[in-house]
Order: structure tokens, then C-alpha cells, then sequence
């Protein structure tokens, strides 16, 4: 007897939620360790490496990962083979592209973001795509069968493997260098991609002949949203990219200090949106109000949730800077002042972009992030080049600050949105939170006085 629909879809949602929290976790607890075993400058270097690597994947991910899904998941019998055969050989031919580029310009990208040390962590990264090519898409082949169990498991066996080694090493107090990382990630990569198999092997079926009008298909699909997260990335990346270029990595190392305890906020935030982005679909069709009150309540919502972090985070910066990396990095205390504020912001954009998306006007959201990403390249380099690493924080801050009021204006005409109306539903959300508890412990003593006259 097959288990009943809604158990089937809360199972499948809650490996999904586990696999981003594995994901992030192993990702944080790692860098903590990293800032206590690496000197400052190497630090940096491993900063730049991750910013330049993580845009490349996010890249080869967006021209296969939505498309294979797509189309594997309405796909007839007889055409599911001939397109796992095109997705595969596009992920394979993609890869190849990138990789021998990688390795072939490592001296360059390492001379060009002042980190020479760099240009061996990227040669041995053009191994690392290529093992990450079945990793991808064997997840890409479960997740459009519905089924995200295996992708919770290969990615927790690929950043866990990670940190374990990293973390034996620390308490091991073993030397571990830059060229060890880059190796250990050809390790994870290849534990990952046998987990997937595993899991995976059962959706797994492929035609001996290529049919280049899939190939092409996926592939044209693939640009717009390729497209779109490269804006993203480039966005969220162009601070430490440009403080690499203009100051150098001892530079990146402090940000990057500040910019991790930023970065905690964006889990309730992204959150929020893998549970919005149906929702908007389905709320389209009722009406502008309906998508105005899922927009505003939603962004409320998460306010109400990082609200208390940005506060404690604002006046104990100094001692949260102790905690996450060293005394070393002290002075990115007044850096983390600023780019806690960037969570004020970060709602309004991430919910924006997710409505739109949703209700099926992903060229908007796709012009408003090339806009961001530009805004944020220009901002970055005039603040970095008039007060040095805190010129990051200031660009990257005004930027949000621009966009925001460009967002809401859009929205506005669109749907109505006003956006101080989240403000009220952050208000209320806590309200409603203080009555549970409230009525939680009511009920709660009323059963101890019960059982105490029992």
C-alpha cells in the first residue's frame, strides 16, 4: 500500500529542508575552523576561490539543472531516455568547456584578484568539475522524479566528509595547506556523486543515440535561468571579488570575517521562499491582492524572524567577530556593523524576485538583478578605492538600499505592495507568537495544579 500523498510530499519537503541545513552547517562549522588554521592571507585566497568556483557551478547549474527537471518530469516514456541522454551530454560538454578554460587561465584569475597561490587551487579544481559531473546529474534525475532523499544524502556525505577531515586535522593540529583543501574537495566530490548513484540508479535511463534536438531544447531553456543566477552570484560575490582585485587577500579574509555572520540571515529568508514560490503560482491567479497580501505577509514573516539576530548581532559585534573567527580579525568589527544591515534589505529582494518568478515574470526579476549586479561592481570599486575594506560594506549597502526603492516602486504599480504594511505583519507575527506561548503555558499549568489536587 503506497503511503498517502500529503505524508509523501511532507517527507519530500523536509529532506529538502535538511539537505540545505546540512549544507549550510557543515559550510559554516568548516570556515570556523579554516579561520583558526589558516593565516589571514591564505584565508583570502581560499575566500576568492570559493567566490570564483561557487559562480562557475552556479553557472553549469543553471543552464542543465532546471531544464533536465523540467522536461524529465513531463516527459513520455519514450522520450525520458533520449532526454537523460542530451542533459548528460550537455553536462558533460559544458563541464569539459569550463574546466579546460579553468585550467588553462589559473596563472591569470590567480594575477588577476592578487592571489598567485590560487592558480594551482584552480588547475586541481578543473578535476573537481568533471567528478562533479554524474554528483549533478544524478540529483537533477532524482529531484525530477520527486524523490530528494539521495539528494539530501550526496550532499551531506560531500560537505560532512569535508569538515570531518578539516576538523581532524584542527584537532590533529596538523599543517593543513590550500593545495590539501583543493584535493579534499576531489575527495568529497567523488564520495557525493557514488551516494547519489545509489540513490539515483533506479531513475537512470539513457538512449545510445543523441538526439541534438534535445540537446539543444535543454540548452536553450538553460541560458535565461544561467543567466539570471550568474546576476546573482555576481551580486552577492562582486564585494570580496573586488576587494581581491583592488586591495588583496588579506583584505578579502577580514570581510569575509563579517560577511559569514551576514550570511546566517539568509537562511530564514530563503526559507521563506521555497515556501512562497508555489504559493505565488496559485495565488496569481486570484488577483493582484492576492499577491500583494503573499508578498507583504511573507516579508513579514521573515522579518519577524532575523529581526532579534540583527539586533543582538548590532550590539555585540565585537564579541560575535571572538566567536566566529579570532582576535586576528578584530577589525572587521565595524565591517559587520554595516553588513548586518544589508539584512534589513535582504526580505524585500529575496521575495521579490521569488513572487515574480512565481507568477511567471522571470525577465523582470532577471533586469532588475543585471541592474543590481552593475550597480554593485560601480558602488564597490568607488567606495573600495576612496576608504579601503570598509568601502565594501558601503557599496554592497547602498546598492541594496537603491534597489529596494526600485523594487518597490515596481511592485507598487504591479500589485499595490506597500512595503511599510510589513512591518505591520512582523508586528503581528509576534504578537500571535506571544499568545501561543502564552496559552501553551496556560494549559501547561493547569495541568500540573490538576494533577497537584489529584
Amino acid at each position: 500500500m503506497s503511503p498517502p500523498k500529503n505524508s509523501y510530499w511532507l517527507r519530500s519537503g523536509l529532506f529538502s529542508i535538511f539537505e540545505k541545513g546540512s549544507v549550510f552547517v557543515f559550510g559554516f562549522g568548516t570556515m570556523l575552523i579554516l579561520f583558526r588554521i589558516l593565516t589571514m592571507e591564505q584565508m583570502g585566497a581560499w575566500g576568492i576561490f570559493l567566490a570564483v568556483t561557487s559562480f562557475l557551478e552556479v553557472g553549469l547549474i543553471g543552464l542543465i539543472q532546471n531544464a533536465t527537471v523540467k522536461y524529465l518530469t513531463t516527459a513520455e516514456e519514450k522520450d525520458y531516455g533520449k532526454i537523460s541522454t542530451a542533459s548528460l551530454f550537455l553536462n558533460f560538454s559544458l563541464t569539459a568547456i569550463f574546466s579546460i578554460l579553468i585550467f588553462f587561465t589559473a596563472h591569470q584569475i590567480g594575477a588577476y584578484f592578487n592571489v598567485e597561490a590560487a592558480a594551482e587551487l584552480f588547475k586541481v579544481y578543473s578535476i573537481t568539475l568533471f567528478l562533479l559531473i554524474p554528483f549533478y546529474q544524478f540529483n537533477f534525475t532524482q529531484q525530477a522524479n520527486l524523490d530528494f532523499k539521495g539528494i539530501f544524502w550526496s550532499n551531506f556525505g560531500r560537505k560532512g566528509i569535508f569538515f570531518l577531515i578539516v576538523f581532524g586535522a584542527f584537532v590533529a593540529n596538523y599543517d593543513i595547506g590550500l593545495l590539501d583543501l583543493a584535493w579534499l574537495q576531489i575527495i568529497a566530490a567523488l564520495l557525493g556523486s557514488i551516494i547519489a548513484y545509489i540513490f539515483a540508479k533506479r531513475y537512470l535511463r539513457f538512449n545510445w543515440k543523441l538526439e541534438f534536438k534535445w540537446v539543444a531544447e535543454l540548452f536553450y531553456f538553460g541560458v535565461f535561468v544561467c543567466g539570471t543566477n550568474l546576476s546573482t552570484m555576481l551580486y552577492k560575490n562582486i564585494d570580496r571579488l573586488m576587494l581581491g582585485r583592488l586591495i588583496g587577500p588579506s583584505a578579502v579574509a577580514i570581510y569575509e570575517a563579517a560577511i559569514k555572520v551576514t550570511n546566517l540571515i539568509e537562511v530564514p529568508s530563503m526559507s521563506v521562499a521555497s515556501v512562497v514560490f508555489p504559493q505565488g503560482a496559485k495565488q496569481a491567479k486570484d488577483g493582484k491582492q492576492a499577491v500583494r497580501n503573499l508578498y507583504e505577509k511573507s516579508v513579514g514573516a521573515i522579518f519577524a524572524l532575523i529581526l532579534p539576530f540583527i539586533l543582538f548581532i548590532s550590539i555585540f559585534p565585537e564579541f560575535i567577530i571572538r566567536i566566529i573567527a579570532t582576535e586576528e580579525y578584530i577589525e572587521a568589527v565595524p565591517i559587520l556593523r554595516l553588513t548586518i544591515l544589508f539584512g534589513l534589505f535582504l526580505p524585500f529582494a529575496i521575495q521579490f524576485g521569488t513572487v515574480l518568478d512565481s507568477i511567471g515574470k522571470p525577465k523582470i526579476n532577471f533586469v532588475f538583478t543585471i541592474i543590481g549586479a552593475f550597480l554593485n561592481a560601480f558602488f564597490n570599486w568607488f567606495f573600495i578605492s576612496k576608504y579601503g575594506i570598509i568601502g565594501a560594506a558601503y557599496g554592497t549597502l547602498t546598492t541594496y538600499i537603491l534597489t529596494f526603492f526600485g523594487n518597490q516602486i515596481l511592485l507598487y504599480k504591479m500589485f499595490g505592495v506597500k512595503a511599510h504594511n510589513s512591518f505591520y505583519y512582523a508586528y503581528d507575527f509576534y504578537i500571535q507568537a506571544f499568545n501561543m506561548a502564552k496559552g501553551y503555558l496556560g494549559k501547561k499549568n493547569n495541568l500540573i495544579e490538576s494533577k497537584t489536587e489529584v
